[in-house]
């Protein structure tokens, strides 16, 4: 029986390869520590075919931090339960593919580089803003920033800082505890 599948091509093997590559250098490196370089080292090609595939390290780091949360719809969930649920999402976001996705990219590199800083805004304005809108109502900026400060601060400390005791934390109390201070957010703006 033959696989009925499209096989890929070389170049969109190739491409894959290098996003790959590019994806856990940024990751483990940031944007500033990684260049095209190390990028073509690690797919095992010429840093020219990094070139031509991606145009330059910039557009490069714009593919591999491309980042679709798929952030559930909150207005669906029992009131008492939002908090817990954006973090169990999160960390199953952070978590669900052994920390490799596209979200420690952006976060291990914007504090020192303004395109990666501006891809998490960007993120913030486009999928955290509107998830939380549609439950707090006119105080939305707010509470969206107030949410963001708790899950970036959870995620820098347990995936890029790597703090031993919020690395020890089970899953559930992160949950439960993290959670609550959200859900003190999300409730105070219901108010």
């Amino acid at each position: 029986m033959r696989d009925s599948r499209p096989r890929k091509s070389k170049s969109d093997r190739t491409r894959e390869t290098i996003l790959e590559a590019a994806r856990t250098l940024f990751a483990e490196k940031g944007y500033d520590g990684t260049t095209v370089r190390d990028i073509a080292t690690a797919a095992n090609i010429d840093p020219a075919m990094v070139i031509r595939y991606f145009g330059g390290k910039e557009t490069l780091f714009a593919r591999a931090a491309d980042i679709d949360l798929r952030l559930p719809d909150l207005s669906d969930l029992p009131a008492l339960s939002m908090g817990e649920a954006l973090v169990r999402h999160f960390l199953s976001v952070w978590e669900g593919d052994g920390g490799e996705s596209a979200l420690p990219i952006a976060l291990r590199s914007a504090a020192v580089n303004e395109l990666a800083a501006e891809r998490l805004r960007e993120i913030f304005a486009t999928q955290v803003a509107p998830a939380i809108a549609r439950i707090a109502g006119p105080d939305t900026p707010a509470v969206a920033g107030l949410v963001a400060t708790q899950i970036l601060g959870l995620a820098f400390t347990r995936y890029v800082l790597k703090l031993p005791p919020v690395v020890a934390l089970p899953r559930e109390r992160l949950v439960t505890d993290v959670g609550r201070a959200i859900q003190g957010y999300i409730d105070g703006a219901r108010r």
